[in-house]
């Protein structure tokens, strides 16, 4: 499983997002545990009330767990896995509250646990706990026998596709799969060998080489937005300086947008938006279809959790029943009959529980299947909207630079034409300019 863990504060907007049910086909709160409320939202404003008792202000450790996409992981494992975190990072007496999303066609899990030791009133502390995670990830990847990706086993063959939140969300403005926006620079990086071959690359791809405020070298888009070159490619600023030199002498990042919006015309715009149009209307038909199977799961789930209760409170009645009352039930604990009628009942009661979730596990997996075929073809409109969306890039970009060529031509002529004017002005005496001016005495 792939771990990623912050300390964090913001409780209630933590919790707005794990039960976020609208970028998520579902959301289920699976567990919450050392909380004095149920309630997982209430939970986390506990915990972050306790933490105000603190000097600590990032008083939650956040985690998510994400198996490979190709395999089906049951409840078990990830309830296995949560255990193992908590006893490495040393979470062990801490409350934490765990919810599993479902997206894409995909499970994934997220867990969060209180840092704040109540008895104490301290913290606990995290230190290096991106190294634990690492380790425990590459545990898990073998131990299930999972192809265990390159950035794990060699912690320098990290995939440089790979993005954080930050990108994604960046990405997600300007509606690009950050990997491919990645693969653009990586790629006009690598086809160059100066600063003015890969200025002259970013451009035809849209990109304008500019000096950031606080990250040295960066590629202003399009659109507008601002990537620092470093994070994009994965390189240090050491190397990026070897190639390209000091950002001194660029563009800075707002006259870098000012040449953006100079060169940008209602007719480039109305290629953008004629391309999202296109795109809206191409994915309709699957988003429908699956809002309509996730409408129509959700119901079934409720009816089995419905089903599951009622059935439970049978039972729970049926076994109680058994139990002996009045004077049998005072002769049954003398005889020890009492004692093993509860045994049974306990036993009946565990497996009922397993059974419960044995049948909740196989709709899950079930719905998942049901989904992933939508899915897929879903996710292969999107690759082919991503290439469209980068070409077009690439001819709004070299549209600009042709309307900035002719806008150059034209100042050009202009000038020309004027100074032509003016010097047959001054072969006729008609026109002085200041340098023909006399001094007055």
């Amino acid at each position: 499983m792939i771990l990623k863990g912050s300390v964090r504060g913001s409780a209630r907007e933590l919790a707005t997002h794990l039960l976020n049910g609208t970028d998520n086909e579902h959301a289920e709160v699976h567990e919450v545990r050392g909380f004095a409320s149920e309630d997982l939202t209430d939970a986390l404003i506990e915990a972050e009330c306790l933490a105000k008792g603190t000097r600590c202000t990032k008083h939650l450790f956040s985690l998510s767990l994400n198996p490979p996409a190709q395999e089906t992981v049951p409840v078990e494992t990830f309830e296995e896995a949560v255990d193992r975190i908590e006893a490495g990072l040393g979470l062990e007496n801490c409350p934490r509250a765990v919810v599993f999303h479902e997206k894409e066609g995909r499970r994934h899990c997220h867990v969060v646990w209180s840092r704040i030791d109540s008895e104490e009133m301290k913290a606990v502390p995290m230190p290096y706990f991106k190294n634990r995670l690492m380790d425990l990830s590459r545990d898990l990847f073998l131990e299930h026998n999972w192809d265990v990706p390159h950035g794990i086993l060699d912690r320098s063959a990290k995939n440089p596709l790979s993005f954080d939140l930050s990108e994604w969300q960046q990405a997600q403005r300007t509606k690009q799969d950050p990997r491919i926006i990645k693969a653009v620079l990586r790629d006009c990086w690598q086809g160059s060998d100066s600063k003015e071959a890969f200025k002259g690359a970013l451009e035809s791809y849209g990109y304008y080489l500019a000096r950031g405020d606080r990250r040295g070298f960066v590629a202003v888009d399009v659109r507008g937005e601002v990537y620092s070159l470093s994070r994009a490619i994965g390189i240090k600023s050491k190397v990026l300086n070897g190639k390209l030199g000091t950002p001194k002498d660029l563009q800075s990042v707002e006259e870098a947008k000012k040449l953006v919006n100079a060169r940008w015309s209602e007719k480039l715009q109305s290629l953008s938006d004629d391309m999202d149009a296109k795109h809206a209307r191409q994915k309709e038909p699957l988003d429908q279809k699956l809002n309509q199977i996730k409408q129509r799961q959700r119901q079934e789930r409720q009816a089995l959790n419905q089903h599951h209760q009622e059935r439970w409170d049978k039972e729970t009645k049926i076994r109680s029943e058994r139990l002996p009352n009045g004077l049998g039930g005072i002769w049954s604990r003398l005889t020890g009959k009492y004692a093993k009628i509860r045994h049974q009942n306990a036993y009946e009661a565990w497996e009922a529980l397993k059974r419960d979730e044995a049948e909740k596990e196989h709709q899950i997996v079930k719905h998942l299947e049901e989904r992933s075929a939508v899915q897929r073809t879903r996710q292969r409109l999107k690759q082919q909207q991503q290439i469209e969306r980068t070409e077009l890039h690439r001819e709004i970009a070299a549209q600009m630079e042709q309307r900035a060529e002719r806008q150059q031509s034209l100042e050009t002529d202009f000038n020309t034409q004027a100074d032509n004017q003016r010097q047959t002005q001054r072969r006729r005496g008609l026109y002085r300019d200041n340098d023909d001016l006399e001094p007055e005495l």
